[in-house]
């Protein structure tokens, strides 16, 4: 049984990711609770404080070692070079109002979820920790903490739309709210008497009061009340910037954490609840018009045009498509690659349109629930920063060290000097405790504090808010710097340039826009009009700034106010594009857009299947020009690509590549993969654009490069 504990005493938090902990088991024990009591009790609280400062040595003394499987209490530790320790006690959640029998769960669905592993029978109870505001549960099979709230990583997509597509019942949502807890993102504002407490308990605080308690004994007044005055000062700054920060905080987050949402039972129909009773594995029905999202959730079908700028910080509207279908023995994610993000709808995001499918009905599969989410994610990197461990902050502690074994060495020769010519006893401790005071400045934290708050005060009337004001003392220490590209060092928008064709082989004349905006009908000016993820929003067209300058030069118009009926395929919510009034003539009414492989920084690439009305279907692609020739037919590709390609590339130019095929008359377009429709295709041409520099640019790097501040260009 003791081997037993000692294997199981240890485990791997969250292993393999960036929030990775070593979690260790412990029992409280009766006698050694008692003795530490005493020990509070003698030291008049000293130890007490000292186990306020180190958790691991409060287990240590208050508990015996033992398995995590029977451990009441648990020790974590970081894995990275800090490895601080932390103290969390386990709690037991009760299903047993839920479940009146053991034949009532789990149901098909849930057999292999982590929920029915973690119920313990008979007692049907969750043995439960909280850590950075995540909830995990003891897997009794697997004999581990896991974490609860997410969907499990290991379902493949077959697997998803099968047992959720259809949504949860009543009892399973219920078992799962009553373990997950509730889908909120809650930042309690921190009451002042615990800032004030957390404050006041810091270690240079505790011999800032011993020093002042000392220089009092000695009739040293005025300098130890001008300590006391400074100090108090700069508590009383600190508590005030941390309580704002927590109520903007709460005031940030609070007011997404409750709306109402319509979610689909198993055999009970469409029900109306608010989202903070959400749970994982949940159907969410996405209805039309601007929609906020309470949680992270999978589309299982139709399509759906989202605003992620609350997470990304970029305006452009983004494309989500549904997960397909197909039968794979991979997990969802891995099978989607680098793709996967394109299927999830992210906590805090704004869905402001969605296309249904020939189902009629957009709904997503709730992945992720309160702190597991995107948002919620976010959030908790705030409320939790990671430690520094910046040069400078390690050579300031290296410094204090030194000065407190100069201390300890000065004291020792104090206590000699004085011991030796007869000095009382009390006096020599006084003098000894004196050199300490010398040697370690109580006034530094002060000082600090108070310059730390002061340059707070300067970033913040230039609108910059800083979350963590102890790096603000290493900025000057900068000596890199790495700017974005598009948006940062030049301008938002994009200018046609140029496009430079391509016809049997070869390359053509180059088309400048500057000279003539107009284009003849032909597979590049088809092309230019439906290979593009662009959206009418709020009466503009929205979306990538590169895709509204290439579609704008056509003088087409989006009309997508109302679904298109195409012979042959199923679904009726296709937009169309047609002709605008500035535009040239054209041979046909319109193109509709039958589907969208949105666009993939992994794949370098979007495509479209399109088909003029009355006409083929047709398939058209863009992307970095390497990466769509290499799908292209060779025989299509001219033979002085390469160089023409850098040529342009050289001058600063963007330059995209656009390729198309035809398909076969009756297949449809929803059956097809994207490695089918991406392949064999047209080489058609080389579209070039422009991104200036912003004025500001250049003078802002000659003053970094003056500075000896290296700067770096990181762009995709």
């Amino acid at each position: 049984m003791g081997e037993n504990s000692a294997n199981n005493h240890y485990a791997q938090l969250n292993q393999g990711e960036e929030n990775e902990m070593e979690i260790f088991g412990y029992k409280t024990q009766g006698c050694r609770k008692a003795l530490c009591i005493a020990g509070y009790i003698l030291s008049c609280g000293a130890l007490l404080l000292l186990f306020y400062w180190k958790p691991e040595w409060d287990v240590w003394a208050n508990c015996i070692r033992c398995s995590l499987e029977e451990a009441d209490v648990v020790l974590l530790r970081t894995t990275d070079e800090f490895q601080i320790y932390s103290r969390k006690t386990v709690t037991w959640i009760s299903v047993s109002a839920l479940i009146r029998s053991r034949l009532d769960y789990p149901a098909p669905a849930e057999e292999d979820s982590i929920f029915s592993k973690a119920i313990m029978k008979p007692s049907l109870q969750v043995k439960s920790i909280q850590v950075q505001q995540i909830r995990y549960v003891w897997n009794i099979y697997a004999k581990q903490f896991q974490k609860v709230g997410a969907l499990e990583d290991y379902h493949t997509c077959s697997a998803i739309h099968a047992k959720f597509g259809s949504g949860l019942t009543c009892n399973e949502q219920n078992v799962r709210r009553l373990i997950c807890g509730p889908n909120t993102v809650d930042v309690p504002v921190i009451p002042i008497w615990k800032l004030l407490i957390k404050e006041v308990l810091n270690p240079f605080y505790v011999f800032q009061l011993f020093s002042v308690c000392l220089w009092f004994a000695e009739d040293y007044v005025e300098y130890a009340t001008a300590i006391i005055i400074m100090s108090l000062l700069s508590i009383v700054l600190t508590v005030y910037d941390l309580r704002q920060q927590s109520v903007k905080l709460h005031r940030l987050v609070e007011s997404h954490n409750n709306i109402m949402v319509t979610v689909c039972r198993n055999k009970e129909g469409f029900q109306e609840l608010e989202s903070h009773h959400l749970v994982p594995g949940d159907m969410l029905v996405l209805k039309e018009g601007k929609t906020l999202l309470p949680c992270d959730a999978i589309l299982i079908s139709g399509q759906c045009t989202v605003n992620e700028s609350m997470l990304t910080g970029e305006s452009i509207p983004v494309t989500k498509t549904h997960l397909p279908q197909g039968d794979n023995f991979k997990p969802w994610r891995v099978h989607c690659a680098e793709d996967y993000k394109k299927h999830i709808l992210f906590c805090g995001t704004e869905v402001i349109q969605t296309k249904p499918d020939d189902r009629g009905v957009v709904k997503a599969v709730v992945l992720r629930t309160g702190f597991n989410t995107a948002k919620g994610d976010l959030v908790r990197s705030i409320l939790y920063p990671k430690p520094m461990n910046f040069k400078l902050y390690r050579d300031a502690l290296r410094f204090l060290m030194c000065l407190i074994a100069f201390a300890a060495i000065g004291m020792i020769y104090t206590v000699c000097v004085f011991a030796l010519n007869g000095e009382e006893a009390g006096e020599v401790v006084k003098k000894a405790l004196d050199v300490i005071t010398i040697a370690v400045p109580p006034a530094l934290p002060a000082a600090l504090t108070t310059g730390i708050i002061y340059t707070q005060r300067r970033l913040k009337k230039k609108g910059i808010f800083c979350i963590s004001p102890q790096r603000i003392n290493v900025c000057g220490q900068l000596n890199l710097i790495c700017f974005d590209k598009t948006g940062t060092l030049t301008e938002d928008g994009l200018d046609l340039w140029g496009l430079l064709p391509s016809e049997r082989n070869c390359f053509q004349d180059i088309h400048s826009f500057h000279v003539d905006h107009s284009l003849p009908w032909g597979p590049v000016f088809r092309a230019m009009v439906v290979c593009h993820s662009l959206i009418v929003w709020e009466g503009k067209i929205q979306g990538d700034p590169l895709d509204v300058k290439m579609f704008e030069a056509t003088n087409w118009v989006i009309d997508d106010s109302s679904g298109h009926q195409i012979e042959g395929q199923g679904s009726t919510y296709a937009t169309v594009v047609r002709p605008g009034p500035k535009a040239s003539s054209a041979p046909v009414e319109g193109v509709v857009i039958l589907r969208q492989f949105p666009f993939s920084s992994a794949l370098q690439r979007m495509s479209v299947i399109a088909q003029e009305i009355g006409g083929e279907q047709q398939v058209f692609t863009k992307g970095a020009p390497e990466m769509v020739a290499m799908l292209c037919r060779a025989e299509t590709v001219p033979s002085n690509f390469e160089s023409k390609l850098l040529l342009y590339t050289a001058q600063g130019f963007r330059v995209i590549g656009l390729a198309c095929k035809s398909l076969q008359a009756g297949k449809q377009s929803t059956d097809l993969t994207r490695e089918e429709v991406e392949s064999d295709l047209t080489f058609l041409g080389l579209l070039i654009m422009e991104n200036r520099l912003k004025r500001e640019t250049k003078p802002v790097l000659e003053e970094l490069s003056a500075a000896c501040i290296r700067s770096v260009m990181v762009t995709g």
